[in-house]
């Protein structure tokens, strides 16, 4: 029997079977000897299933199982699943209870390797529900072996109401992963000896961050022209700018194509002599003329011109070559999966 059969013939065993395999069976009376008998069997049966489960959706096992049995036994199998472009997404096992669905998604890819512990659904996902809710995704694990990705789900509805008796589609555009991270010093640029800007632009930001930064200042809206490449340290990524803007250092870096690849990264600068590393205080962000790609504004404003050479760049990158595409969708009703747990007399029930 395979593990996602013994799964499903799992939730019709009563639990109270379960506690009386634990006590000690009464020789005078045989109905109770006979009880106990069945309840260890049926015990026997649940602790061989594991390894059958682990086998077949060993995210479950692992992630569940191992932790607590008491606690995975709240999550009831839902495997429904939907197939696209050789990748197989399915709901695994959902835990339903007053305003908030735990929904388990495994991603696995049937022909290839094309993802890997890196994966990510890069905010492609979308939960459709008949309901106002917040929700977000996280990865759980994932297992190399059957190239297989587990996603928890967690969605909540909005002024705790009762989410039990409605339905959900969960679906993803694509995803990312293979990705790869750089972390180093970009030796290529000498801080100096470099040319530096003073060209500025006033741009409408896309994002900005900022602490021990003046208020006024970020919202100035200020930031480098682009110099052109004065530094590519990994594809993608593109350092266009090094210069001062109202007497602080900005340090400008392009991401490319930021909608498929999620380019991203950081700079920070290094001391030559001490090996102490400074992070920026604050960034801007804005979009390039086809917003596709995004450059940042990278901002230092407590190292002055004279003291530069002391210092050289450290930037920490993450790049990918782009998403994998199948528009995967799956619905599936959002049942009461407590009385799984707490009524012995309704787990029986199909």
């Amino acid at each position: 029997m395979r593990g996602n059969e013994l799964l499903d013939k799992m939730e019709l065993v009563d639990p109270a079977y379960v506690e009386a395999a634990d006590a000690a069976p009464k020789v005078r009376k045989n109905t109770w000897v006979k009880w106990g008998t069945i309840a260890a069997c049926l015990f026997l049966v649940f602790r061989l299933a594991v390894p059958a489960m682990a086998a077949s959706i060993p995210t479950f096992y692992d992630m569940l199982y191992a932790v607590s049995p008491s606690t995975a036994q709240f999550f009831r199998p839902v495997q429904l699943s939907c197939e696209k472009n050789g990748i197989r997404m399915e709901v695994v096992a959902a835990y339903i209870h007053e305003n908030t669905a735990e929904i388990y998604i495994s991603l696995q890819d049937l022909e290839a390797a094309r993802f890997d512990e890196t994966i990510d659904l890069f905010d492609s996902y979308s939960i459709n529900t008949p309901f106002a809710c917040i929700g977000h995704c996280r990865l759980s694990d994932y297992d190399p072996d059957t190239q297989t990705a587990t996603f928890l789900v967690t969605i909540e509805q909005m002024e705790g109401q009762n989410i039990i008796g409605d339905k959900l589609t969960f679906s993803i555009r694509e995803f990312l992963s293979n990705k790869e991270t750089y972390a180093r010093i970009l030796e290529d640029v000498c801080l100096d000896s470099l040319t530096l800007t003073s060209d500025t632009q006033t741009v409408q930001p896309r994002g900005r961050s900022g602490s021990g930064l003046a208020k006024d200042y970020i919202r100035s809206n200020t930031v480098l022209r682009t110099a052109g490449s004065i530094s590519s340290p990994v594809p993608g990524v593109t350092v266009t700018g090094i210069g001062y803007v109202d007497g602080n250092l900005h340090v400008q870096v392009y991401y490319e194509d930021i909608f498929k690849t999620d380019n991203h990264g950081s700079i920070a600068l290094f001391h030559s002599e001490t090996g102490e590393q400074i992070p920026c205080s604050g960034t801007i962000s804005f979009f390039d003329d086809a917003r596709e790609g995004s450059y940042e504004d990278y901002i230092f404003p407590e190292i002055s011109a004279d003291a530069l050479g002391d210092y050289e760049l450290y930037g920490t990158f993450v790049t990918s070559q782009g998403p994998v595409e199948g528009n995967w969708s799956v619905t599936f009703p959002l049942e009461n999966t407590d009385r799984y747990s707490s009524d012995p007399a309704q787990a029986a029930t199909p």
